[in-house]
């Protein structure tokens, strides 16, 4: 799908294609009575077939300037879409081994989110009491002392080993 951002650059593209049509057209009316002599004497129609000439390369420069940014930005938003499923891959795989219940690792990742206590007790319906026990265990698990740690284990793991790069085995 089309950004917003783009829809101006089509539409100048488009608008600069009717105008190429049009001066073409009326080049070629102009030009049929001079090329009977064989000769082109005429300053002001060479001068409006150079500017024909020059709208045309334009709206290919155009073209080729939109499709690049379009294939960027598709290939921009595919290289996110491995590292949201890197991350989450990490993630998961940190809860594994640490052993976390899937009700820890539910609470770990709405934590990781940076949810409260109470946003994470009434998401998952359960008491404040249970979400600190869970949070307890998890840090327990992770051999941290909190959240703060929890997540910073995580990003130094990030900032370790690029996304997109396996590490041999």
């Amino acid at each position: 799908m089309l950004k917003r951002q783009y829809l101006g650059l089509i539409l100048l593209i488009l608008l600069q294609g009717a105008s190429a049509l049009f001066f073409a057209w009326d080049v070629m009316h102009d030009i049929s009575p001079h090329l009977q002599y064989g000769l082109l004497t005429d300053w002001q129609l060479v001068w409006e077939i150079a500017a024909t000439v020059a709208l045309v390369i334009g709206i290919v420069v155009e073209f080729r300037y939109l499709t690049h940014l379009l294939q960027r930005q598709a290939e921009a938003e595919r290289a996110l879409n491995v590292a949201a499923g890197e991350l989450h891959a990490l993630i998961e795989q940190y809860f594994r081994d640490w052993g976390l219940t899937p009700s820890e690792a539910d609470v770990a990742m709405f934590a990781l989110k940076g949810l409260s206590i109470p946003d994470i007790a009434a998401l998952r319906g359960s008491k404040e009491g249970t979400i600190k026990a869970h949070l307890n265990g998890i840090y327990r698990k992770a051999g941290v002392s909190g959240r703060a740690q929890l997540l910073s284990l995580l990003v130094e793991d990030l900032m370790a080993a690029p996304l997109g790069r396996k590490e041999a085995t």
